[in-house]
């Protein structure tokens, strides 16, 4: 197969946080691939669960690290919140607001009246991140949502966020403090829920378009709910590990170690059952699972010993990992849940578990 991965889609659906940077910073490579996409004739349009920035200070982050881009093609769950109080308030009504400016103007923008305080009537609470968020914040909406007929919609409920140093509380702990305060549940507008993505499809008049994430429980679920084709990239929050272990509606149709991915052909694997095990063949590597164990095989010739030095982020590793995945699912299509994977590399150089 000689066609790349992304030649199939007529778009690209990209996460920001953790595919194309960690806190101001770019990735390595993220740009380029992202401006080759363009250039070869795949829009990407960037959506996002950040609700602490408009789309034209996004857009304009993107283009200061080289990503050529433009307000019209980021698609926020700050927008996807507004349109959703709209569709349930009356024009002009009062919202609280827990969140940036950004989430207060899109709510503005949607014909709704944002405010800070019980004390001015609202409606309805609307929940974004803001990194300057203090606890009189978190304290006025749990206040305004004891008032059970008040709707709280929530941006998003990441509970991490990729920063340059690491992973940091998102919006998920704030929302979760909130909910832990009141005993409610707010509806969700941003990912995993699927109509951002059908939105930021709509906007460049995709028919197929592909999405490519870090996070399985947003990016990944929200592809699923979709029906889009989802592809996990290893730059950001999850692992291998973490993918292996995925629930069914969090697995992804593709797993990528960086976006580059998108400009190779993706392997072929093919999954039989054998007897009492189930088995996925790629082009090297093969994966044979019974029970709660999957055994790798390397290729011939392919020593542990002299390879381990050199297996992370290559290419063994991830075709190793993809087989292991495609055996897996298909011997469990039903749960998720970690095997033990036996026939890797591990830190000592022999083959044994990961």
């Amino acid at each position: 197969m000689s066609e790349t991965l992304l030649s199939g889609y007529d778009a690209l659906l990209s996460d920001l946080d953790g595919v194309v940077y960690a806190g101001p910073f770019a990735i390595p490579g993220a740009t380029e691939a992202l401006n080759r996409a363009e250039d070869s004739g795949t829009p990407v349009v960037f959506v996002t669960n950040n609700a602490s920035r408009s789309v034209d200070s996004v857009a304009e982050h993107l283009r200061e690290l080289g990503v050529k881009t433009r307000a019209d093609r980021v698609v926020s769950s700050a927008q996807a919140s507004a349109a959703l109080l709209a569709q349930q308030l009356p024009a002009g009504a009062n919202v609280l607001v827990t969140g940036t400016d950004a989430l207060a103007n899109c709510v503005r923008e949607a014909g709704l009246t944002p405010v800070r305080s019980q004390h001015e009537n609202p409606v309805a609470v609307v929940q974004g991140f803001n990194p300057r968020l203090i606890w009189e914040d978190l304290a006025e909406a749990s206040y305004t949502l004891v008032d059970e007929q008040v709707l709280w919609v929530a941006t998003n409920t990441d509970k991490t966020i990729p920063k340059e140093r690491g992973q940091a509380p998102g919006n998920g702990t704030l929302v979760a403090a909130v909910a832990t305060a009141t005993g409610r549940t707010p509806q969700v507008a941003g990912k995993p829920e699927a109509a951002i993505f059908e939105t930021a499809a709509a906007s460049v008049k995709a028919q197929k378009p592909v999405v490519v994430g870090d996070r399985l429980d947003t990016d990944i679920l929200g592809a699923n709910r979709a029906g889009m084709h989802g592809a996990i990239v290893l730059t950001g929050v999850q692992t291998y590990a973490d993918v292996i272990a995925a629930v069914p509606d969090q697995r992804p149709v593709y797993i990528l170690r960086t976006l580059d991915d998108f400009f190779a052909p993706y392997p072929n694997i093919e999954v039989v059952f054998e007897g009492y095990e189930t088995a996925a063949y790629g082009p090297r590597w093969q994966a044979n699972v019974r029970g709660e164990h999957i055994q790798l095989t390397a290729p011939e010739g392919f020593s542990t010993t002299a390879a381990h030095k050199n297996f992370a982020g290559s290419d063994d590793e991830a075709e190793a990992w993809r087989v292991a995945c495609a055996a897996w699912w298909a011997a469990h299509p039903d749960r998720g849940g970690m095997p033990e994977v036996h026939g890797l590399p591990n830190a000592s150089g022999s083959e044994g578990a990961s």
